[in-house]
């Protein structure tokens, strides 16, 4: 019987080792105030000039974070750091932020949201003076993100709105994903903003930066945190 016992517990480890761990996955979007698709002649050019601002994005699709259900659930962060974001010669960067939770989230969902983000941003978010409540959506053409036309809405306070990058959107003729995303990403595609837009308080400064090859759409997934 002692054997028996325990040859299925062996099984059962062995088997439960074999599983798949749980994941957070969902869609992802951002649009920054400088191009992300670029020359490096042309980059180098907007290097502590621009790209300090940015929107990010996450409509999640299935997980939970601490227990808690997040499907179905979006959330969105607008950046404004001190320098260019991703300029790697300036690791040091230091960032103001504000949260905008989905008003379609309970009380303990919204808490998990901001974990979630926080841990999807890491320093981005170390210093968040406002979290807001909206309606959220994130959406891409037929479904499909390889469509990589993308529209983001956080109610009245900030917008994306994206469409593929085509030969004529070409400045240097050879130009590449010069900047990776903000977040960690399963798989990013660059995409040229047709809206970039935020409204709210906290940062002290609103935009409108449209036309720009500016953004990334994405799907995501990392392990649950319960």
């Amino acid at each position: 019987m002692k054997q028996l016992l325990g040859f299925a517990l062996t099984v059962s480890l062995a088997t439960a080792a074999s599983l798949p761990k749980a994941k957070i996955s969902g869609s992802y979007i951002e649009a920054r105030n400088a191009d992300v698709y670029t020359g490096a002649c042309y980059a180098n050019s907007e290097i502590n000039l621009v790209g300090d601002l940015a929107v990010m994005g996450w409509k999640i699709d299935e997980g939970t974070m601490d227990g808690v259900s997040l499907k179905g659930l979006g959330i969105v962060g607008v950046i404004r750091a001190t320098s260019t974001l991703g300029n790697i010669a300036n690791p040091v960067n230091p960032t103001k932020s504000v949260l905008i939770v989905d008003e379609k989230a309970t009380a303990m969902q919204r808490t998990a949201l901001i974990k979630f983000a926080k841990r999807m941003g890491g320093d981005l978010f170390a210093d968040v003076v406002s979290v807001e409540v909206r309606p959220i959506s994130l959406t891409f053409a037929n479904n499909n993100l390889h469509s990589v036309r993308a529209k983001l809405s956080a109610g009245e306070l900030a917008s994306i709105e994206t469409r593929p990058i085509v030969s004529t959107d070409q400045i240097c003729r050879h130009e590449s994903t010069y900047y990776p995303p903000l977040t960690p990403t399963d798989h990013a595609m660059a995409g040229y903003t047709l809206a970039n837009t935020f409204t709210g308080k906290g940062l002290g400064t609103n935009w409108s930066m449209p036309e720009k090859r500016s953004a990334f759409v994405a799907n995501f997934s990392i392990p649950m945190v319960d």
